[in-house]
């Protein structure tokens, strides 16, 4: 099913399945749509089709070993997700990590946010049918990912990170590299405001649409983006600090209905465009502070009890990692709670009474992707 399909006819209403495998449900997703005409009465996601069982194969996989599974749970944000399984082992080993790892870390996250936000905006854009912003955003997402390859040598599903610091330090010119794309990056994305962000098109189709209130967002579990498009303060990076942020200075964009109402479809667009700016000044500040060092502290045998949790601020918003240990080389229950999972349930209320195009505005602004709702 790769369009709209009709499904059948009772009475007035068409019920309508959108996927599991139309290109603007990102990824394996369904939707039932039940309209009248081209308003929507109501919209049911329907998801398991890409559920891999990722926390139950953790129970039988060495704490080390379970990183590389970590990359899935959220594949475009795979370093985040590495970030917040080495926090969680490293509090129940009581690791320590070396000040350079750390460093490391942020400056890898960072980049992979820049890299995620840039397919987020992008695609959103096109899904609504601007097709320019989209190679314009993959052009720098792509040289991000040169970056990102030079560090782990992957491209899509990241594996930097490891319990007690890092994989490697920086190959010999990485940092001249990086400050190189930073550079060009920072005239990138006033001249993408320009193009798409402030178009006219683009804000007659965004602004006003499936607005979130701060009440509804939180009531809901909305987190990161979705969250502060809404018009809530709040980022894990600064509110619940962790690694070396609290050593950095950054601005938390925050929706205000600049073009409509606060917590509407263009308001989640612009929170992850100016993320975007803050994450190119968050690695420049790293790479200024970089100390010398380690980058890696081999922790001692890990076969841990009791509990242990860690929240990060990965690019979907509010990543949350809960492990319980009972002495043995595997752990005995892990369990992720993601930012995509909880903004699966906003789509059914927030659907009702718009039309079928502009369902396509609001999943593409809530950035939910499929293997963070199933694991």
């Amino acid at each position: 099913m790769n369009q709209l399909i009709f499904a059948y006819d009772s009475g007035e209403e068409m019920v309508l399945n959108m996927g599991p495998h139309h290109p603007s449900t990102h990824g394996v997703l369904r939707f039932i749509i039940k309209t009248d005409g081209e308003i929507m009465r109501e919209v049911i996601p329907d998801v398991g089709y890409l559920h891999r069982a990722i926390e139950k194969i953790a129970e039988g996989v060495a704490y080390e070993s379970l990183m590389p599974y970590t990359d899935r749970v959220d594949y475009v944000s795979a370093m985040t997700a590495n970030h917040c399984w080495a926090v969680a082992v490293e509090k129940l080993c009581a690791c320590e990590v070396p000040e350079r790892a750390e460093y490391l870390r942020v400056i890898a996250s960072e980049l992979n946010r820049l890299a995620s936000h840039a397919i987020c905006v992008g695609v959103m854009a096109m899904d609504i049918g601007a097709i320019t912003p989209f190679p314009y955003l993959l052009r720098e997402r792509e040289t991000v990912n040169d970056l990102i390859e030079e560090l782990c040598g992957s491209r899509l599903t990241y594996n930097y990170l490891r319990i007690g610091g890092v994989a490697q330090d920086l190959p010999r010119g990485w940092e001249n590299r990086c400050l190189k794309f930073l550079d060009h990056f920072d005239k990138v994305l006033p001249e993408f405001d320009r193009l798409i962000t402030d178009n006219e098109i683009f804000v007659d189709r965004c602004a006003n649409i499936a607005a979130i209130s701060g009440e509804e967002a939180i009531a809901h579990g909305l987190v990161g983006p979705n969250l502060r498009a809404s018009g809530v303060d709040y980022d894990c990076r600064r509110d619940a600090p962790y690694s070396i942020y609290p050593r950095l200075d950054f601005d938390v964009a925050i929706g205000s209905g600049a073009m409509g109402t606060t917590g509407d479809c263009w308001d989640r667009f612009w929170v992850r465009c100016e993320e975007m700016k803050q994450s190119a000044q968050l690695v420049r500040q790293c790479l200024a502070q970089l100390p010398d060092g380690e980058v890696y502290q081999k922790p001692k045998r890990i076969r841990p009890e009791g509990e242990a949790s860690a929240r990060v601020e990965s690019s979907r918003g509010e990543m949350f990692c809960y492990l319980v240990g009972k002495g043995q080389p595997t752990p005995d229950r892990v369990h992720f709670r993601t930012g995509s999972f909880n903004a699966m349930q906003v789509i059914r209320p927030k659907s009702k009474g718009l039309m079928v195009a502009d369902l396509v505005a609001l999943i593409a602004s809530l950035d939910v992707i499929a293997p963070e709702i199933d694991r």
